[in-house]
């Protein structure tokens, strides 16, 4: 089988498509027949050895995957044969074959195609548990979303509608917060062109926001925490700006506001009930038409660095998507 390979740790370029032996799932383990994977930014980190997680070299980054169960190992039930899952891997998912532990393994919904769902479970399982379990978003809240063009800020956006809260998204184009509006947000505020603690004061006024959801870090950070109500809830979900901001904790003393990390992987690791109920919930959404997840571009597995690129860079708007069968 063909997998795109990280030989040495180092940018994309260094990627290298080689056909290795086919997988064989160890006692637990499913082996899928990978259709789709999802592009992540923890994906560009893995690869330059700059993520927590730290695979042993060689191996495919990518670790949202959907596809055919095509393979199990002892302990698993043989009923899982031939059905359409989806799987958090870490890694792995740059390839026509992946492994995955049967307990993490999601039913994909009949209705899902596979270019949506590689791209649904980190986007919508991320913002689902900040909103709900970290942020505990209520009706009627305001929720500020910074990078709102990107896949986890614009599933943030439509979890958030659904939610009863107003949504205010800011990104850095003209286009993204084309996507942003089509997502559902109420208001819009280019970063680029705009101050956004202006911005948000033209909005809200002196209250301030509630609820601040940042997957991007940099300078945004301090100007967003600035601005939110008292007993505000900031959410650190990423840092895609590849800057990690330092602001004055005095901030959060004189707000009465929390910060609050947003680790999903670690989430759905430790409290699985509780994910796998977040999930019903997406999917009836999604089945109901609540969410309609957005795809800017597809790659083949041989171009999977101009994608990792193309997200290093922020250019995606939505998810990337690398189709490796259909």
């Amino acid at each position: 089988m063909k997998a795109m390979l990280c030989k040495k740790f180092g940018p994309p370029e260094d990627l290298v498509l080689q056909e290795i032996s086919d997988l064989a799932p160890s006692p637990g383990q499913v082996r899928i027949a990978t259709e789709a994977c999802g592009v992540n930014f923890p994906d560009t980190l893995i690869i330059e050895n700059k993520y927590q997680f730290k695979p042993e070299l060689p191996f495919a980054p990518g670790g949202e995957v959907t596809g055919i169960v095509d393979a199990v190992g002892n302990g698993v039930s043989q009923d899982l044969l031939g059905q359409s899952v989806m799987c958090m891997t870490l890694s792995g998912g740059f390839a026509e074959q992946t492994l995955c532990k049967a307990e993490d393994l999601l039913a994909r919904p009949s209705l899902m195609p596979s270019t949506v769902a590689a791209g649904f479970t980190m986007t919508y399982g991320t913002s689902m548990h900040a909103l709900k379990q970290r942020a505990q978003l209520q009706a009627g809240e305001t929720l500020l979303v910074l990078g709102s063009g990107g896949g986890v800020g614009l599933a943030a956006v439509e979890i958030g509608k659904q939610m009863d809260a107003t949504v205010i998204a800011a990104a850095s184009s003209a286009e993204k917060l084309k996507a942003a509006k089509d997502a559902g947000a109420d208001h819009l505020i280019d970063y680029s062109q705009q101050d956004l603690r202006s911005a948000l004061k033209d909005i809200v006024g002196k209250k301030g926001v509630d609820v601040v959801y940042d997957p991007v870090g940099g300078d945004m950070f301090e100007a967003a925490l600035r601005s939110t109500a008292w007993g505000g809830r900031v959410l650190v979900v990423g840092f895609a700006s590849g800057n990690i901001p330092k602001v004055p904790v005095n901030l959060a003393l004189l707000k009465g506001c929390s910060i609050v990390g947003v680790f999903w992987g670690a989430f759905r690791l430790n409290y699985t009930k509780e994910d796998n109920e977040n999930f019903e919930q997406l999917f009836a959404w999604y089945a109901q038409g609540k969410l309609k997840p957005f795809t800017s571009k597809t790659y083949t597995l041989s171009e999977a660095a101009s994608a990792l690129n193309d997200l290093k860079n922020r250019k995606a708007i939505g998810k990337l998507i690398i189709q490796i069968s259909s």
